[in-house]
């Protein structure tokens, strides 16, 4: 009886390559994962394309839909990384890989990411008012730490330690929804 292959080794049917599927799949994958490594809204989207185009342009071998998530999310990184460089802005590529790797062990097989903002959507849900305004205030509306210690009337301090508190909860909250042991 002939050894059976998992789909991890079996390639896609050629037949079955499909390149809008393929962007209908993996696109809002790769867009979460930019922005979770620190784009911005419209460099993730010009990535996300710049990704799909640069694919498209050259053979590529589908084998699993997580492989080929993993090969899309290793372009745009690099597609990332030189476009923060081409633009003369300082990158620590370390730490964008280690962000990479957190993304990778919390998205695992979900290929959009759904998992992950459900997750942290609920997280958030669980922290206090003032904790959600000053992450709302400093990440949605990018204001300042004095700003925000002005609206929420404590001291500039008093923002920060709210914030490492609030974050440190995320993340705790985080690896126990997305890696129960």
């Amino acid at each position: 009886m002939p050894e059976e292959r998992s789909n991890r080794d079996t390639p896609f049917d050629p037949s079955d390559w499909d390149p809008k599927a393929l962007i209908e799949t993996h696109y809002q994958g790769v867009w979460r994962y930019l922005r979770a490594i620190g784009c911005s809204a419209d460099l993730a989207d010009d990535i996300s394309q710049e990704t799909f185009v640069a694919v498209l342009k050259r053979p590529f071998e589908q084998f699993h839909p997580n492989s080929t998530a993993a090969y899309l999310r290793r372009v745009a990184f690099h597609l990332m990384v030189t476009a923060k460089r081409q633009a003369g802005k300082m990158i620590a590529t370390d730490e964008l890989e280690v962000l990479d790797r957190i993304w990778t062990r919390w998205v695992g097989a979900d290929l959009s990411g759904d998992a992950v903002i459900d997750a942290l959507t609920e997280c958030f849900s669980r922290l206090t008012p003032r904790a959600q305004q000053s992450l709302r205030m400093r990440y949605a509306d990018n204001a300042s730490r004095e700003d925000i210690a002005e609206s929420l009337k404590i001291t500039s301090h008093g923002v920060k330690n709210l914030q490492q508190r609030a974050k440190a909860q995320l993340r705790e909250c985080l690896e126990e929804k997305l890696n129960p042991s």
